[in-house]
């Protein structure tokens, strides 16, 4: 594994993890009939807080960009989940509260989980399948995904609402992640002419904004303890997902590699759920704020 993509990856994580808290904090109290609505951003935009948890967001996505030109998917996105922990650390600053069991558990099996899947599969580049039907295909069955889950969370008076949307949006990041290391390839086969010669960075660009007011509507209905953990959870399933499925990342594919694959992954999801439900995380024991969303004909 590269150094350089380790500390870009981590460093996207950094950015990634604190901008989010600082979104969350301006979100909250954004007006709730703005629920996936672009009229939230034009809100939130005046929000100074806002506007540096985008900021922050922004230059993770920036490197995370640099991470996946220079490393497998498979390798930086298990890397980029590590974004909770600088959120929960940035929390526990704002809360005063202590990690104690939970956290450190959380803390031991996301950063066991994403060695122990890095370690037993040993990302590494292929050729890229070129059948534009299985591209297609694993991309619009994660973007299907995100709609079905979309459109039940603003149907339905459900707490689950924000957890929906967040996984909506986290499927959405990691087609946009693998979308992002298809156009820097691109740009470095033909630089602007063949970048925008594809439909690949306006692809980025779309689901960048839709994943933005999915997820700024899930932080503001609920606190950040709901929507985090799932958003962190699908970001990396679904860009390894993409990765395998396409790009060409190679797994090893032994029993033992699978069975430790599996059991890193699972680590890394159960992590991440212990880490983001940690008394330190945002609103957490508040009440949550649920839409009353009215279904038009």
């Amino acid at each position: 594994m590269s150094l350089l993509v380790l500390v870009l990856a981590v460093g996207a994580a950094c950015c990634l993890g604190v901008g989010f808290v600082l979104q969350q904090n301006a979100a909250r109290h954004a007006p709730l009939g703005d629920f996936l609505s672009p009229r939230l951003l034009l809100d939130l935009v005046r929000v100074p807080r806002w506007l540096a948890g985008i900021g922050l967001m922004v230059c993770g996505m920036a490197l995370g960009a640099v991470a996946l030109g220079r490393g497998e998917i498979s390798l930086v996105e298990p890397l980029l989940a590590t974004n909770l922990l600088f959120a929960l650390g940035l929390s526990r600053l704002q809360t005063k509260q202590p990690l104690g069991r939970q956290g450190w558990a959380g803390l031991a099996l996301l950063a066991g989980g994403v060695t122990a899947f890095i370690v037993a599969g040993e990302p590494r580049g292929g050729e890229a399948v070129t059948d534009p039907a299985r591209h297609w295909l694993i991309v619009g069955a994660m973007i299907g995904g995100a709609l079905l889950l979309t459109a039940y969370a603003k149907k339905s008076r459900l707490h689950a609402a924000p957890v929906l949307l967040a996984v909506a949006a986290g499927l959405l990041y990691g087609v946009q992640d693998a979308l992002t290391r298809v156009s820097g390839q691109r740009f470095s086969e033909g630089g602007f002419a063949e970048l925008f010669g594809g439909w690949q960075p306006y692809g980025v660009l779309v689901l960048g904004v839709v994943g933005l007011v999915l997820v700024q509507s899930a932080f503001e209905t609920a606190p950040l303890r709901m929507s985090l953990p799932a958003l962190t959870a699908a970001q990396p399933l679904a860009g390894i997902a993409c990765g395998v499925g396409f790009l060409g990342d190679r797994l090893r594919a032994d029993t033992g590699a699978l069975a430790w694959e599996a059991a890193g992954l699972a680590a890394i999801v159960a992590g991440v759920v212990l880490l983001g439900l940690h008394p330190a995380m945002p609103g957490a024991g508040r009440p949550e704020r649920i839409p009353h969303v009215t279904v038009r004909d």
